[in-house]
């Protein structure tokens, strides 16, 4: 990742580039695991493709939505096709972002001060903390979306909430500094204005694109509140921003994003 020329990829830009190609395939196979059929920019921070978080995180949630539509097709109660959506969004990225908040959840709840938090969040092992944590958000998104009337809604709501939660990690990684002197934070880079501002743009732009008038901003709103409030706890907790932070951040603001359309959508 040391391979940086200043002309092609400025380093921690994180906007798109004339290789913007090779910068989603980046994305694409670090968030999820999906193949990429092209070359992908490994010599490069994962941070330089920062403006492209979010399109992944739409893909993601298009994938989740066909997987919603089958599920509905076969007449399943609301719960079950909910439960099936979101089964479905795990596979494809690998529980990247949940692994990330189960040791969160470990480490900021069991530790006694930060050296104690980082080390409990560096052991690949979940304990009580980690597995209430992602009972609980796991319901309360299987809750949310159950609760949307229509398969297109839920469809559109499950493509925003995905690419908002995606969205925030360039942000965090802009104004987080880093919590430790390696792990995979400090390796992905840090993204500079350029990327965080396209990352939360084209968030933005694509939630009031899927959404009803009014209830983009709305996700918006609730998916930045919830990245800010895990950013200030680590902050606090650790010092600062891990790879682990990132993921219970992304896992957070799409949990947000998803009940304030899905609260938004049931009035």
């Amino acid at each position: 990742m040391a391979n940086e020329n200043p002309q092609r990829h400025p380093s921690g830009s994180g906007g798109p580039t004339i290789q913007w190609v090779e910068e989603l395939g980046q994305a694409v196979t670090f968030l999820t695991r999906l193949p990429w059929p092209g070359p992908v920019g490994y010599d490069r921070p994962l941070m330089d493709a920062a403006w492209a978080f979010p399109v992944v995180g739409a893909l993601v949630g298009a994938l989740t939505a066909v997987a919603f539509g089958l599920a509905a097709g076969l007449s399943l109660p609301p719960l079950a096709v909910a439960l099936f959506a979101v089964a479905a969004g795990t596979l494809v990225t690998g529980a990247l972002h949940e692994d990330g908040f189960a040791d969160v959840a470990d480490g900021f709840g069991g530790g006694r001060n930060a050296e104690a938090k980082r080390h409990i969040m560096r052991d690949s092992r979940i304990g009580s903390y980690g597995v209430m944590g992602l009972i609980l958000v796991v319901s309360l998104k299987v809750a949310a979306l159950s609760a949307i009337p229509n398969g297109a809604d839920a469809a559109a709501a499950l493509v925003a909430s995905h690419a908002l939660g995606r969205a925030v990690i360039p942000a965090l990684s802009h104004f987080l500094p880093f919590a430790a002197p390696d792990g995979l934070a400090r390796l992905a880079g840090t993204a500079g204005r350029m990327g965080m501002l396209w990352a939360g743009g084209l968030g933005l732009a694509l939630a009031i694109f899927v959404l009803p008038a009014g209830l983009g901003i709305y996700a918006v709103l609730s998916a930045g509140g919830a990245a800010a409030v895990i950013g200030l706890l680590a902050r606090k907790q650790i010092g600062g921003a891990t790879g682990d932070v990132f993921g219970a951040a992304a896992l957070l603001a799409e949990t947000a994003a998803l009940l304030a359309i899905s609260a938004g959508l049931g009035v």
